[in-house]
């Protein structure tokens, strides 16, 4: 008999205790042996629960029990679910989780905690919710190397401009539907600003690259400037706005690339077609090449059914996975912003129809776009080559200087 606790009730967590024992049938064949959800820990009382006898609020019963030999850690956060986490690994017992925030902090240290009890630290649900996405990278496509991973990661935001793609809605409104139907937080910060994208980026990146890379190293740009004019501009351009995460292998022992931002995807594209609460992820080998893994981004189930499969693979475990890791690091191993290359479109408004004129000697040629409605004062370019951001940022600097006010600015990428 295994015995398994989990660490927060609220909407994964819940969803894990409901996975496993609707599945526990199911699931005793697939780990080959008698599996038991001993304990629930949380700080509220739930005394008409069907699960009412397992609730505990004492962390240390979980922890001095050594029938417990894995740990679902679902709270979310970095503490207590650091020294929870830690805590567990450093007597012997597995912890899988959802906490993206935590893995994209801390993963190399707890991952080597794992190595050095025998254990292991899983984290398949950090990343995609229920999509395979972390597995895949370390065991499946083992035989390649991973230059480039570009994705959408985090389906509020997707929903959003998917909403105000499709049907005209503005920001605004389109957030506060998300909010109602459950999709964003009542303080939706970290969704729509680019964090919960740049954490998992951060993850993807770590485990792909096989060095620690830290959130506050990577570039984050929300989506909370993009209005309806820049989308009626990218249809124009036979486009879609979509929040990309994205990292890139350093090439000749450079630093890596690394950043979440909104772009311009092509509307036929594999990340183009991905709408609503949905995520996809494209991951480029050098053997397999191109790679997309779609599905639900988030949500109870998904999340806990990726959580309650990470619980089977350390129960069938018998030392630490040995391909699940990448090396500490102090961080600044991100290529500075300015040194990206990219093409961009911007949004001008000046009476000056020497505007365009400018821009071409600054930045090249560019396409001009069009939209219904467009003011007469109002200029919308994509440059027609890729530039380093530096060369972009002087070039809206100078804009600016000559009384242009610059309305929109977005990358253009080709995925």
């Amino acid at each position: 008999m295994i015995n398994i606790a989990v660490l927060g009730y609220g909407t994964v967590g819940s969803g894990v205790v409901e996975v496993f024992f609707k599945n526990r049938e199911s699931l005793q064949k697939k780990a080959g042996q008698e599996l038991d959800l001993k304990y629930i820990l949380d700080v509220r009382d739930f005394p008409d629960s069907p699960f009412a006898d397992r609730f505990t609020k004492d962390f240390n019963k979980i922890l001095d029990d050594d029938s417990v030999k894995v740990v679902a850690e679902v709270i979310g956060g970095i503490e207590p679910s650091y020294g929870f986490t830690k805590a567990c690994l450093e007597r012997g017992k597995s912890v899988v989780t959802s906490n993206k925030e935590l893995v994209a902090q801390r993963g190399a240290e707890l991952l080597a905690v794992a190595r050095e009890h025998h254990c292991n630290y899983l984290f398949e649900a950090s990343v995609g919710g229920g999509i395979p996405i972390i597995r895949p990278l370390h065991m499946c496509l083992a035989a390649n190397q991973i230059d480039e991973i570009a994705g959408i990661l985090n389906g509020t935001t997707n929903f959003i401009l998917t909403k105000m793609i499709r049907e005209n809605m503005a920001f605004d409104e389109a957030l506060a539907l998300a909010q109602k139907l459950g999709y964003a937080e009542r303080n939706p910060a970290a969704d729509v600003e680019g964090h919960d994208a740049c954490r998992k980026i951060c993850i993807l990146a770590s485990l792909s690259f096989g060095e620690h890379v830290f959130p506050k190293d990577v570039y984050t740009e929300g989506i909370t400037k993009i209005t309806l004019e820049d989308v009626a501009y990218a249809q124009d351009f036979g486009s879609v706005i979509k929040l990309i995460g994205r990292c890139k292998r350093a090439g000749d022992g450079g630093k890596i690339t690394a950043m979440v931002a909104p772009a311009f995807i092509h509307h036929e594209s594999q990340l183009g077609t991905v709408d609503d609460v949905f995520n996809g992820i494209l991951v480029r080998g050098d053997a397999t090449g191109d790679v997309v893994f779609y599905g639900k981004g988030a949500g109870k189930l998904p999340t806990a059914s990726a959580v309650v499969g990470d619980i089977i693979e350390c129960v069938k475990a018998t030392d630490t996975s040995p391909s699940l890791r990448w090396n500490p690091s102090e961080g600044g191993n991100v290529a500075d912003r300015a040194d990206n290359v990219t093409r961009v479109y911007l949004r001008c408004r000046s009476d000056e129809v020497k505007v365009l004129e400018v821009a071409r000697k600054l930045l090249g040629e560019v396409q001009v776009l069009s939209r219904p409605g467009q003011p007469a004062d109002e200029f919308a370019f994509v440059t027609e080559q890729a530039l380093p951001e530096r060369t972009i940022d002087a070039a809206v600097e100078k804009l600016t200087g000559m009384g242009v006010e610059v309305l929109g600015k977005i990358r253009v990428l080709d995925y």
